[in-house]
């Protein structure tokens, strides 16, 4: 059979790719056509994503991929908790914020003097942290912001660029989870909790399901508007079409990861570490609410029970730290100094405020084990050691939770995204949990987006078909764990961490 190309831009809070799948009913090919920074832009107003940048190097990846053939299809996917916002004509008011602004320090509090956190967590079952898109609207709704009261619609990151491609505006479900502005037992907007914290509720569009087709990539070719009049699987016809795909990284690398079984937890690595179980329904409980845990929204009506818990964030900021002396040193060359340097001189808890937006990732680890009295890792392979240490140890407290909130046991834990790549970290991980790991594909949020394409286009029945033709079609490295003595030991020393139950 002749394998269809779908493409995945699949964009990170790092970085941006263009991956192309090229499926031929039984496996699933990988094709890189582009990649390119993101990088965030310090205004006088604040940290911003430089959203025109993105969509001009979405535009290239898309010419990119077409010189390899036609398409028959492309989906954006990107972080979740960011929005936009645009006017009646449809035109951006204002530079999307990142999530790191400092805008919302503090506005937890002011929105639980509003609306108690129970009550906000029985609206969203979502995990209360500050950088949740709910208090960026607080934020902007305290500072004056007078966009607000302009918008006619609001979009998260990737419901942006997909509107800039195919012209139609709409948010697609798991990135509205991610928002706190989203009910998923009722799959409406939380009207009353929004209403209650002074936020305009007229701007929130329809919410559409993963695999919704939006319609035809505009301007194709060459600024020509095409018809879009043939179906979705045949390509090369007319022009590609828009997919809204599990626009939530988060959710496209769920879909896209070989889970066979419910004793399988997940950890998708890169700058966050999403670490959670793939379960029926919302869990809205307070059990639930007493872990702040999240509840975000998965492909085929699945909820993806997870935490965000701080990931290679660490590394990035301890080699950018580094860069300010001359050339940094490549990731791979700091996982082996990590390799090389003495296990657990020191403990921290990867999730402590110090390590949200520090100006100094090192001297941040550095000092945070000093204020605590603990033992202060000095060389940098010890700092970076120190900081995959803390992940590992980090995922063990919150998959035993995970665990014990949905009653299943966790027997394998299935590690995607950059941090597969990392042997260092699956293996720490594998001795701290005392669970098999098992790494990769490290593109399983493009494959998940691809995934969503192909059952789109029919070419696929089902996510369990798609994760078939993944398990089958990508290197999975196992990682079985290793003595527990010193990592119960190393344990013991993170639980008595200030932070480590919040």
């Amino acid at each position: 059979m002749t394998a269809t190309r779908y493409l995945a831009l699949d964009l990170g809070a790092e970085s941006g790719r263009a991956l192309v799948g090229a499926f031929d009913g039984d496996r699933l090919a990988l094709d890189e056509a582009h990649r390119f920074p993101n990088r965030p832009v310090r205004l006088p107003s604040g940290l911003h994503w430089d959203v025109l940048a993105l969509y001009a190097e979405c535009r290239a990846g898309i010419a990119h991929a077409e010189r390899g053939g036609p398409l028959a299809s492309l989906a954006v996917d990107a972080w979740g908790l960011d929005y936009a916002l645009l006017d009646a004509r449809g035109a951006l008011l204002g530079t999307p914020h990142t999530y790191r602004d400092p805008r919302t320090d503090g506005m937890l509090d002011a929105a639980f003097a509003l609306v108690p956190r129970e009550e906000i967590f029985a609206q969203t079952g979502i995990q209360l942290i500050p950088v949740n898109a709910l208090y960026q609207l607080l934020a902007a709704r305290r500072a004056g912001d007078p966009t607000l009261d302009l918008a006619a619609t609001f979009l998260t990151i990737p419901d942006l660029l997909a509107y800039w491609l195919s012209g139609e505006r709409a948010c697609e479900m798991t990135n509205a989870t991610t928002t706190q502005c989203f009910n998923p037992r009722t799959g409406t907007w939380a009207i009353d909790l929004l209403e209650r914290l002074g936020i305009t509720t007229a701007m929130f569009p329809p919410v559409v399901a993963p695999g919704t087709v939006l319609g035809p990539l505009r301007e194709w070719p060459a600024g020509q508007t095409a018809g879009g009049h043939v179906a979705i699987g045949q390509a090369g016809v007319a022009a590609p079409w828009v997919v809204a795909p599990a626009a939530h990284d988060t959710a496209s690398a769920v879909a896209g990861t070989p889970l066979s079984s419910p004793d399988r937890a997940f950890i998708s690595s890169g700058t966050w570490s999403l670490v959670g179980m793939e379960i029926d329904a919302p869990l809205v409980t307070p059990a639930a609410l007493a872990l702040n845990v999240a509840n975000e929204g998965g492909v085929a009506g699945r909820t993806c029970l997870l935490r965000n818990v701080t990931g290679l964030w660490l590394v990035q900021e301890i080699r950018r730290a580094l860069a300010r002396d001359g050339a940094p040193p490549s990731y791979a060359g700091l996982t082996e100094a990590a390799r090389a340097a003495a296990p657990f001189t020191a403990v921290i808890d990867p999730d402590h405020s110090d390590f949200v937006r520090p100006d100094d990732m090192l001297a941040a680890i550095r000092e945070n084990c000093r204020d605590g009295g603990r033992p202060t890792p000095s060389s940098v392979g010890e700092v970076v050691r120190t900081a995959l240490e803390g992940l590992a140890l980090r995922f063990r407290w919150t998959i035993d939770r995970l665990a014990e909130l949905t009653g299943r046991p966790v027997r394998a834990i299935h590690v995607v995204g950059g941090g597969a790549r990392n042997g260092l970290l699956c293996r720490m991980t594998a001795d701290a949990t005392g669970r098999s790991v098992l790494a990769g594909p490290v593109e399983a949020t493009a494959i998940g987006n691809i995934l969503v394409q192909a059952i789109a286009a029919g070419r696929l029945d089902s996510i369990e078909q798609g994760r078939e033709v993944v398990a089958r079609s990508f290197r999975i490295d196992e990682y079985e764990p290793g003595s527990r003595a010193p990592w119960d030991a190393a344990y013991e020393r993170f639980l008595t961490l200030d932070t480590v139950s919040g």
